[in-house]
């Protein structure tokens, strides 16, 4: 067994125009005050990171290293929430997801595809250059529009869409194993890879790729009612990265788990500060060690009550309670009596024979 490592903080939900989130080594500091060890970084604030700069020059991504372990932290993994939503995008989405791209792609799906791509690869170079073997990323979709269909899906609908998803996907994986660096898509809703079944479509689709991994988040399995624990169990050789965020799900007999079109605050299902909400993270936590999973515990804070400051201030003391610092001894190797196959075969009573 491995004990986790942690805790790291996600700074995607942070970042913004004033200090000390609208600057590399502020940002670090902040983070490193509260009691972090490490960042995951995303990848499109040209503030925080160069991504294709940190690709294409090794000079580069050891000096960005450089200044966060100045800080007293690593990076525990580089994030394209955003790029890897963009290799697949339903044209019913094209207004609302041009808003992630440059403006010299806005307007042009196929441009906006390969750009993302493109990004996904920087991604996989800059994260060997840093010595990053674990990546977190969205799927994208082409089909979650028809997840609930009316009228009903046309047969081979759901086939089609996962082949060329998989058709997207495969050379970015097959970049990313020339990189020794795991795919880990965050299982969301929104993407076409949201539960176990679509993961394991698309894992059939591109030919259970060992590059193919997930980030887990027991956050998104309790809004939609999957058990979070059953899929540690089922899916746990390919979890290489983790989110701790919380969630509660409170249904009344007006709203389920669609939610009525309503404002996080008053969903049935909302997300929530750890400790907060409904997950039971000392099973999780006690999972994630029996399996021996060796990556990182990042908070991702996404509460619609509690201040997101406070939620970090929250989080490093929560999830270094919640690591669990694996036994190196049986708790009964007090009581040994003996060992070896003689001694073995004596017990047994074969040598009496």
């Amino acid at each position: 067994m491995t004990t986790i490592k942690g805790p790291a903080i996600f700074l995607a939900q942070f970042i913004g125009d004033k200090a000390p989130f609208n600057d590399l080594k502020s940002i670090c500091k902040w983070a490193n005050d509260l009691g972090y060890v490490a960042i995951q970084m995303p990848t499109g604030d040209p503030r925080f990171i160069d991504l294709k700069k940190a690709a294409e020059s090794k000079t580069y991504a050891d000096e960005l290293k450089g200044t966060i372990r100045e800080c007293g932290l690593d990076i525990s993994e580089l994030s394209t929430h955003i790029q890897g939503q963009l290799v697949a995008v339903h044209p019913s989405y094209d207004l609302l997801f041009d808003a992630f791209a440059p403006e010299a792609v806005r307007g042009n799906s196929k441009a906006r595809t390969e750009w993302a791509m493109q990004q996904m690869k920087y991604a996989a170079k800059a994260s060997q250059n840093l010595g990053l073997t674990a990546h977190a990323t969205f799927s994208g979709s082409l089909l979650w529009h028809t997840f609930h269909p009316w009228p009903q899906r046309p047969a081979g609908l759901v086939e089609e869409g996962f082949k060329e998803l998989a058709s997207r996907w495969l050379p970015i994986l097959n970049y990313f194993d020339e990189c020794g660096v795991n795919v880990c898509y965050e299982i969301h809703p929104g993407e076409d890879l949201f539960d176990g079944i679509t993961y394991e479509i698309f894992l059939e689709k591109v030919k259970n790729h060992p590059r193919a991994c997930l980030l887990y988040d027991p956050s998104h399995f309790v809004l939609q009612q999957l058990n979070y624990l059953d899929y540690i169990d089922l899916y746990h050789e390919r979890i290489k990265a983790f989110h701790v965020k919380d969630a509660e799900f409170n249904p009344t007999g007006r709203q389920g788990t669609f939610g009525g079109y309503q404002s996080w605050l008053n969903r049935a299902g909302r997300y929530r500060s750890p400790g907060d909400g409904q997950v039971d993270f000392k099973k999780i936590f006690s999972k994630l060690a029996q399996y021996d999973y060796s990556g990182w515990a990042v908070l991702e804070w996404e509460c619609c009550i509690k201040n997101s400051e406070d939620g970090a201030k929250e989080g490093a003391p929560f999830i270094r309670d919640h690591i669990i610092r694996v036994t190196e001894k049986a708790f009964d190797d007090f009581a040994k009596s003996g060992n070896g196959k003689n001694f073995n075969r004596n017990i047994l009573g074969l040598d009496k024979e």
